[in-house]
């Protein structure tokens, strides 16, 4: 294996959700482990707080040895750059990423390493202008497609440019 992938859910979804479907399989295909932790049960608090617990969770899950990339949608995304500054990693690719939650105590952070986005130009929760900022920030590589938040449209697409970006990890 060339390393572990921790593929994250958003919210008011699953570790079988389509784009994280997806992801797994190119990354299985790619010879990537891959990792899906399952945030249900914290997500049904429906509290802002919780998102330390889904950290503490994907961090759990990460193997303590070997190359990890951080990959998630939505408040996966989210938790996958906060995971990254505990957790040394290889990358983050993050798609429909929210720069910010309400309610939780600080905007989005992550490490300083190899970063991928796709987001939604008609993204109705997430900002499309604060993800172009934060990617034009980190030199991040930043993919805009013309669809909502789900990305419903474009998930052969976010999986065709997730086994580019992890062909490029060697």
């Amino acid at each position: 294996m060339k390393g572990t992938v921790i593929l994250s859910h958003g919210l008011e979804s699953g570790p079988q959700a389509t784009k994280v479907s997806a992801l797994a399989k190119v990354a299985a295909a790619l010879g990537w482990a891959n990792v899906r932790p399952d945030y249900r049960d914290i997500d049904a608090l429906r509290d802002p707080f919780a998102i330390d617990a889904r950290v503490a969770r994907l961090l759990e899950s990460t193997p303590r040895a070997g190359r990890i990339v951080f990959a998630g949608s939505s408040m996966g995304a989210f938790i996958s750059g906060f995971a990254s500054i505990q957790r040394a990693c290889d990358a983050l690719f993050l798609l429909a990423l929210p720069t910010a939650i309400p309610g939780y105590r600080q905007a989005f952070g992550a490490a300083a390493v190899l970063t991928a986005l796709i987001h939604g130009w008609d993204d109705e929760l997430c900002p499309v202008d604060a993800v172009i900022d934060f990617a034009r920030t980190r030199g991040a590589t930043l993919h805009l497609v013309r669809d909502d938040h789900r990305l419903s449209a474009h998930v052969d697409f976010c999986a065709d440019v997730f086994g580019r970006f992890l062909a490029e990890l060697g």
